[in-house]
């Protein structure tokens, strides 16, 4: 389910973030779906649980996850107000990385390519 590369530069928390922001977007994980428990998490990656809450704090915060008291943490709906604000913060970003990658020498249909492939790589 959720992969950790000890290697990586990147810290564990934003590994677990990432890799369910991953298995949401793929729909692996349907909406009000309940995911596992940070005990559950932690146990099966052998990492401590406060890693995990931090990761799913993050993902709360982004709008991918909610909890219920007493019950644990589920995938959240799509909401689409939050998600037309996600999308301008995303296409903002977008249009700052691609006109950085232009500067530096990539060329429109690179990059245009690159879109193209997107999704594969998540």
């Amino acid at each position: 389910m959720i992969q950790i590369d000890y290697r990586s530069p990147k810290a564990i928390y934003e590994q677990v973030r990432d890799e369910m922001k991953k298995l949401i977007m793929k729909g692996v994980l349907q909406e009000d779906e309940r995911i596992p428990s940070v005990r559950e998490i932690a146990g099966m990656l052998a990492i401590n649980p406060n890693t995990i809450q931090r990761a799913y704090r993050e993902l709360e915060n982004e709008g991918f996850i909610y909890s219920v008291k007493g019950r644990g943490n589920f995938v959240s709906p799509r909401q689409e107000a939050e998600q037309s604000e996600r999308l301008a913060e995303l296409l903002q970003t977008f249009k700052a990385c691609s006109a950085e990658l232009m500067y530096l020498g990539m060329q429109k249909d690179e990059l245009i390519a690159q879109i193209g492939k997107g999704g594969e790589e998540l």
